[in-house]
């Protein structure tokens, strides 16, 4: 037996992270083919939004000048909540924290609206650690099933693009005064904004 290799131990690593994710793709095109009656399929997701201002490396600039950004200093943070659905419906709310607490309200919201949903979900702390969402999901599910994604692949949620489009239109080159008119511009932008994204292509997509 020969002497294993960082090299070699990391395409081991990275080999096991792919047949992991496509033996999840396989489960999850099965879920797809077969939706219960009465039941949609939705993704969901987290992201903190911080009040300060994004600078892109590139601009335009006239000549001879030096761009002049305003910055807040601030570390205050946000976070948002979002769901996109199979059948094209979302759900986004904005929260000043991201715990099992938010996370369980949020939760109740989304079933309001779907009523009957196979929910995907990272494995994030905050949505299977803690035994009061643990015991929701318990007495819940037959109503609102749950799925994870693989671990570290973040590219089979759709709602990643939306915090990806959220962020280049509201922190990039933006300056807010108060930490209050952010929080009410990204409430607004997501009540508002449609996506139109096909979160089958998201689950589905090619792992090479």
């Amino acid at each position: 037996m020969g002497i294993q290799t960082k090299s070699t131990t990391k395409e081991i690593c990275q080999h096991c992270i792919k047949r992991r994710e496509r033996r999840v793709q396989k489960k999850t095109r099965e879920i797809i083919s077969n939706i219960p009656k009465d039941f949609t399929i939705a993704v969901e997701d987290e992201s903190i939004f911080v009040h300060d201002v994004v600078v892109r490396r590139r601009m335009w600039i006239p000549k001879g000048k030096r761009p002049i950004v305003v910055t807040t200093g601030s570390n205050q943070k946000t976070c948002v909540f979002g769901v996109l659905s199979i059948d094209g419906r979302q759900l986004f709310r904005r929260y000043d924290t991201f715990d099992r607490y938010t996370f369980l309200d949020y939760l109740k919201k989304l079933q309001n609206k779907f009523h009957k949903v196979i929910l995907f979900l990272d494995r994030a702390p905050q949505h299977y650690r803690s035994i009061i969402v643990r015991k929701h999901f318990e007495e819940n599910k037959d109503i609102l099933r749950v799925e994870w994604f693989p671990k570290g692949s973040p590219e089979f949620n759709a709602v990643e693009e939306c915090w990806k489009q959220g962020k280049d239109d509201l922190l990039v080159s933006r300056y807010y005064p108060k930490f209050h008119n952010l929080k009410k511009s990204i409430t607004k932008y997501y009540r508002t904004k449609r996506f139109s994204l096909d979160i089958t292509k998201y689950l589905l997509r090619n792992v090479t």
